[in-house]
């Protein structure tokens, strides 16, 4: 956590993942209170070597994502069951090798399926990609659009710091669960 000495505030930078085998996309943000703030984003990109050398190229690139920009949290897009059961199987495999590379740096993960990041970002679950990019756009006022891949990542780590800072209001003075529902 980073304190902003003009307000004594603490900043969260959130790490966003978006897992894929070829390309996995990757962004960071800093939140204070609801404030969001471009840090950077990008792809890890592993080619078309062998499983075994792109997963290592995902884990290695997670982990130098992660030494850069020293984040203190990681969220993570959860893998959809797909037509195709192989190719989930791969997809599962890299998400699994992102994750490694933030648990090995002892850095909290929270996974997020795509419905409930099309929900934070856009307002709906059935959001287009190109609709939850323009909003990634509008709500971290970046000059130009980053890839689909980045864009996803960006969105995940949006969706956590909305998740984190309703989580955080949720545990506040004078709540109490009442019958599975939260209540002042």
């Amino acid at each position: 956590m980073k304190l902003n000495a003009a307000s004594a505030t603490v900043a969260t930078r959130i790490l966003g993942i978006d897992p894929g085998l070829r390309k996995t996309g990757f962004g960071v943000i800093d939140t204070l209170g609801s404030q969001l703030r471009y840090v950077a984003s990008g792809c890890i990109k592993s080619g078309e070597g062998s499983l075994p050398e792109r997963l290592k190229i995902i884990l290695d690139g997670v982990r130098e994502v992660i030494a850069t920009y020293k984040p203190d949290q990681v969220a993570i897009e959860i893998v959809f069951v797909n037509v195709n059961p192989q190719s989930t199987l791969l997809l599962g495999q890299a998400r699994g090798a992102a994750i490694c590379g933030a648990v090995s740096c002892d850095l909290p993960v929270a996974e997020y399926t795509a419905l409930q990041v099309k929900q934070a970002v856009v307002g709906h679950g059935k959001a287009a990609k190109e609709q939850v990019c323009h909003m990634v756009e509008r709500l971290l006022t970046l000059s130009a659009s980053p890839s689909s891949d980045a864009a996803d990542a960006l969105a995940c780590a949006i969706c956590h710091a909305h998740a984190s800072s309703g989580l955080a209001a949720m545990a506040g003075v004078g709540t109490r669960k009442r019958g599975g529902r939260l209540s002042r």
